[in-house]
């Protein structure tokens, strides 16, 4: 079941592109992530709200509360520059350079999580970081 969001993520992400790359036209990049972050804040905790989830915010260790703020920090500055990005380059060159994100999570999950690392996954990722370098260049 994990491949099927996983693919919904990637169909959402590139709508996201293609949305925001029309949306930052005629707004400062800044203000354009504060609306969307306001409207994903509403989304999302209406959904957990919907959901019962937030029953159990209390429950949440301190150790899990920190990485859940560091990751909220991470998303906000790869929102920032991302939509940066967008308002003054090409849809078509950004993204390709944004998934970049991919092949360095794979190293980092090596690295850090100890996380296996077969043949498939290594030429993934560098045919991911090749792709990007060949838009960027």
């Amino acid at each position: 079941m994990w491949k099927v969001y996983a693919l919904l993520s990637a169909v959402f992400a590139a709508l996201t592109a293609i949305f925001s790359k029309i949306g930052v036209k005629d707004v400062d990049s800044n203000l354009a992530t504060a609306i969307r972050v306001s409207c994903i804040l509403v989304l999302t905790w209406g959904i957990a709200l919907a959901g019962g989830s937030v029953k159990g915010i209390k429950t949440i260790p301190g150790h899990t509360m920190v990485f859940l703020v560091l990751s909220a920090l991470a998303t906000g500055l790869s929102w920032l520059f991302y939509l940066k990005a967008l308002q003054i380059g090409e849809v078509s060159k950004v993204q390709p350079i944004d998934k970049l994100s991919v092949a360095i999570t794979i190293v980092l999950a090596i690295v850090f999580l100890h996380e296996p690392a077969d043949m498939r996954t290594i030429a993934g990722g560098l045919l991911i970081t090749a792709g990007s370098l060949v838009l960027l260049l």
